[in-house]
Order: structure tokens, then sequence, then C-alpha cells
């Protein structure tokens, strides 16, 4: 047995396939948080210079799982909707500027740009149901076209968009790349450099194994002074801990899109459980993952009457798997899937599955032979 299986011990009746929601942690961030709640119990802050490395540490993580070119490029923010807001915020609009998004858009990454239109922003929306998406999306771009926001995985049909494409077509344009990566980073390598993307973010209670609230925030370097900043304190100011000083400047990294006391508590979780996925290696977790999504799409496939509406092709897909039942309505089936104690979601066009790397073949085994048990 893989050594990173004692990190999540086995329910013997809980089949947890909801990691695209809120996924569990790993039994070392949970140990982490209890060394750090007890030595704020017997100490407080005494080592607070301590807490500050951890925080270093959790940057340099995410650095590497972005592939950053430095440290000095990760904010640390609450959520990737705090995020999109800085770069929607941040940009200096026109009247008669567009956004191209997608039509299958969770939220977040709609109504940040929809929100622009009392600038005279428009939003371009694209069907992604072609067979060259990414394709759509540039010939949506025009002269007009300031950015082009996309997630990097579609949150109900788990469509996998090709960055590296959109990142080249989007450098011919003068068009900027923001990637919502919240499907995407911790399941899959995700290289921001080879995307080219202005603009990254994703929170890390996903895939990332993390809790929530608290998220990354990837800004390129040439653009971090062109976002206009739209939150202030004193975490962010260049000469941060010199409070007397009365002269200030934002921070020269992406420190200065922090504007306020960090999420020490979600700090220590999130880099516990990154340090999980370090040691694997997320090209492991990329085809541990691959693997479980293969079971999972042959077995709905040897079903009467089951359909996968997500991509089959392992270039499209991530860790989102959504399928019907022929003459089950949704609601009942996704009800029914509850009582059997399958963790799972009600997305888009039926059922959602999203297990990850680590996820028990007897987990994917018992789901199958339930889903069969529910189909008659």
């Amino acid at each position: 047995m893989n050594t990173w299986m004692n990190e999540f011990p086995h329910h013997e009746t809980l089949r947890y396939l909801n990691h695209a929601a809120v996924a569990p942690w790993p039994a070392r961030a949970s140990q982490a948080v209890a060394a750090f709640a007890q030595e704020n119990v017997i100490q407080g802050a005494k080592d607070y210079p301590a807490w500050l490395e951890i925080e270093q540490q959790l940057r340099t993580h995410l650095m590497k799982l972005l592939n950053a070119p430095s440290t000095a490029d990760i904010a640390l923010v609450k959520n990737t909707s705090e995020a999109l807001s800085f770069v929607a915020l941040g940009l200096d609009w026109r009247a008669g500027d567009q956004v191209v998004i997608s039509n299958e858009e969770f939220p977040s990454n709609r109504i940040v740009w929809e929100a622009l239109s009392r600038f005279g922003v428009e939003v371009i929306e694209v069907n992604l149901a072609g067979t060259d998406p990414e394709q759509a999306l540039l010939e949506a771009c025009t002269s007009r076209t300031r950015l082009l926001a996309i997630s990097a995985v579609q949150y109900a049909s788990g469509l996998r968009l090709d960055l590296v494409k959109l990142g080249q077509g989007c450098r011919q344009k003068g068009v900027l790349l923001c990637v919502d990566a919240i499907q995407q980073l911790g399941a899959l390598p995700l290289d921001v450099q080879a995307c080219e993307c202005a603009f990254a973010m994703a929170d890390g209670h996903k895939w990332m194994l993390g809790p929530e609230g608290l998220g990354v925030f990837y800004c390129r370097s040439d653009l971090r002074e062109q976002l206009t900043l739209n939150e202030y304190g004193w975490h962010m100011l260049d000469n941060a801990g010199d409070y007397n000083s009365r002269e200030w400047k934002p921070a020269r990294t992406a420190r200065r899109f922090e504007c306020g006391s960090p999420n020490m508590l979600g700090a220590v979780a999130l880099k516990a459980s990154l340090s999980l996925l370090d040691e694997v290696g997320m090209v492991q977790v990329a085809q541990e993952l691959h693997t479980r999504m293969h079971m999972l799409i042959e077995g709905l496939k040897a079903l009467p009457g089951a359909h996968v509406h997500s991509a089959i092709d392992p270039n499209r897909r991530a860790g989102i798997l959504t399928f019907t039942l022929d003459g089950k309505d949704n609601t009942t089936l996704f009800e029914g899937l509850k009582r059997e104690n399958i963790i799972c979601a009600q997305r888009g066009a039926g059922i959602r599955l999203s297990p990850h790397f680590y996820t028990p073949q007897q987990v994917l085994d018992e789901t199958l032979d339930i889903i069969r048990k529910l189909s008659r």
C-alpha cells in the first residue's frame, strides 16, 4: 500500500467523491493544526517570527505548484473570488472594453466581469460545446478585448482546456489571460509560465486538500503595479512592521494584495497539505487520478442507461466526472447516492463524481455497484 494512504484513514461506510467541492484534509494537516492550537494555548504568539516563516514556506510550496518564477509573484488571499476581484477592480477599464468568458463558468468567474457593466465593459460569452473550444474563445477576442477569463477545468462538465494554446493565442492578440485554476491546481500539473497567463487563482480547499478561507493569487510581475489597489492595511506595505513611520508605499511583491493580518491557522494547514502533494509529486498525482477516472468512466460505460457527460479523452479531463441514468431524475438519484453515503454533488447535466489521487479502489467499486443497483 502506498504510504500516502495512511494520510487518509478509510471510512468503512463513507465513499468520498467530492474533491471538486470541499476535500478532506490529510492527517498531517490535522496534526499540524492541533500542534499549532496547543502552542497557542501554552504560549500564545511568543514565537510569532516562526509563524512568519511558515507563511513564507507556504508561498514557496505554491510557487512550485504553479511553477511561478518567484515567491514574489504569490499572494495569499481569502479565496478565488477575492483574487478575481483584485483583477476586475484593478485594471483600468475603458467604455467599450470586452472580457471574453465561457458559457460554463462558475458564478465567481462570471459575476465579477458582469459587474463591470457600470464602466461600459462588455462580457462576451463563448459556447464550449464545439470540437475546438480554445479556437472558439480566441476567435471571440476582438480589437476591443482586454481580457480572456477562463477556468482551467469547468466545474460542472469537467472539461479541461489547453492553457498553453490559449496563452499563445492571447499573446498574439494582445489579450491578458486570467485563469481560474481552482479545479486543476493540486489535481494536475499547472505551469503559469508555459501558459503565459497574466493572472491565476485558486482556493486551497479542493484539490490542494487544505481548509476553506485561504487561497493563492498569482500575478505576473510586470502587471503587479498596473492593478489599482482597492484594499489597504499594514501587511501590504513595503515597510510592514514599521508602525511608527508616516511614509508608506505598497510592497513591490504580490504581498501588496494582502491588506491585513494573515490567516495563520489556514497557512499551517495548507502548508502541511501541500507538503504531501510535493512528496508524492504532481506527475504521480495526475497519473493516479487518471487511473481512478478511467475506472469510473469504464464502469459507467458498462452500465445500461448510464451516460457520461464529461470528456472521455484523457487530454480533456481532470478529476470531474458528470453522469446521468436513463429514467432517473437527477435530484432523486443524488438523494439515493447520499443515502448510501456516497459524497458527491449535483451539478450541471447530472451527478458529479470527483475522486482524488488517493481514493481507494474499494470506494470506486462500491460506488459503481450502488449506481448499478439504483439504475434498476
